[in-house]
């Protein structure tokens, strides 16, 4: 490279007032032989330098590798186009000696981001990544929700030392939203399956001639399994959506953030009247749920089998003994608590925005009836050990 002037693009050919952009590389006054000092010159915008810079860019690099010095207080405009481009030229570091104006110095300086050191050593599978982002994510929330259980053990020590901060009201208001106005749809959905319950199992029994054990069936499982599970999963989909939602529209109207600020505990306020109020309705929505799959299975026996109804009323009592509907009514109580836990969990960690609150609120319902199906089966697996 030789010492004297040396261009790309000439002063003279402009884009309306803009200078298209140049690189000037002079030799120093006190030392020619030196490597001299490349002045930057012109309008080092994006339009300006299309069209130059694999030219500017190249020569850009050339004299950084020869070590000049370099001039950029005759830039008639940078911008971070400009500043790349140089930035890139420079093996992404910044040159040996830089004459700039202090606006220059404070773009360069975004770009002298130190990159954090990457330790991966090949890339993971799809399958595997996904997998342990989920696996985490479920780790996150048993923590959260471990967090959450604990406070509302102090809150209920704290409320049996002091019963008048007991939001009786609140209790009362979701029992009636969660068990009495849940009593129609259980109903008809009840109902329902116990006809086809009964339709199922008659045209079984009937081939064996054991018409009468139609009530054996229909009475233990319902009792014991159908009604309280039916009535959890019914009341997860429509209670324990709205509990979330509820949560979650407080979150977004900060009106969750008015309670902290004035001294009110969430969950006193809110997670407990909720738990207290699912947990004392669920066995009186199971039990209710459970005659009316009792209902529909006996007018689907009467029709199917010719079964009177007296007969099916008075054989339920002999097939079923008593402690199985202690049992179901014990399993919906447990029920109900574990529904309102989750969906008082989803609901505060929702986020304020109209996403967060979709998702919550979807994320609340699978994973109620999730939770509900396992107790379940967790109750399934110790009566079997204990012989009951």
């Amino acid at each position: 490279m030789s010492t004297g002037t040396m261009a790309v693009g000439e002063p003279a050919e402009q884009d309306g007032t803009a200078v298209l952009p140049r690189i000037v590389h002079r030799p120093n006054e006190g030392d020619p032989a030196g490597p001299g000092v490349a002045r930057l010159e012109g309008d080092w915008s994006l339009l300006p330098l299309r069209g130059h810079f694999e030219a500017l860019s190249a020569q850009a690099a050339e004299l950084w590798r020869q070590g000049v010095a370099w001039d950029l207080c005759s830039l008639q405009r940078l911008d971070n186009a400009g500043a790349m481009m140089l930035w890139d030229a420079w093996g992404q570091r910044m040159a040996g000696e830089v004459v700039w104006l202090p606006e220059h110095q404070a773009m360069f300086a975004k770009l002298n981001v130190p990159k954090l050191p990457t330790a991966r050593r090949g890339r993971m599978p799809a399958g595997v990544t996904a997998f342990g982002g989920d696996l985490f994510l479920m780790i996150e929330h048993l923590v959260a929700a471990t967090r959450l259980l604990g406070q509302l053990a102090i809150d209920c020590w704290h409320l049996l030392k002091s019963p008048g901060l007991i939001a009786w009201r609140d209790i009362s208001v979701n029992i009636y939203r969660t068990g009495a106005q849940a009593m129609g749809i259980t109903a008809l959905v009840g109902f329902l399956v116990g006809v086809t319950l009964s339709y199922l199992t008659s045209r079984q029994l009937r081939l064996f001639g054991a018409d009468i054990y139609v009530i054996n069936i229909l009475g233990l499982s319902v009792w014991r399994e159908l009604g309280p599970l039916l009535a959890a999963i019914l009341v997860a989909g429509r209670s324990g959506s709205a509990m979330t939602a509820q949560l979650g529209v407080m979150r977004v109207t900060q009106e969750l953030d008015a309670l902290s600020v004035m001294g009110i505990s969430h969950t006193i306020r809110l997670v407990l009247p909720k738990i207290f109020a699912l947990g004392l309705a669920m066995p009186l929505v199971a039990l209710w749920t459970s005659c009316m799959v009792l209902a529909g299975g006996m007018v689907a026996a009467r029709a199917t089998l010719g079964l009177d109804y007296v007969q099916f009323l008075h054989g339920i009592p002999a097939a079923v003994p008593e402690a199985n509907l202690w049992l179901g009514l014990g399993k919906a109580h447990v029920f109900g608590m574990l529904i309102a836990f989750v969906a008082c969990y989803f609901g505060l960690r929702i986020k304020p925005n109209s996403e967060s609150l979709a998702v919550g609120t979807t994320s609340s319902v699978v994973s109620s009836i999730t939770v509900v199906i396992i107790a379940d089966a967790a109750f399934a697996i110790i009566f079997q050990s204990v012989g009951i």
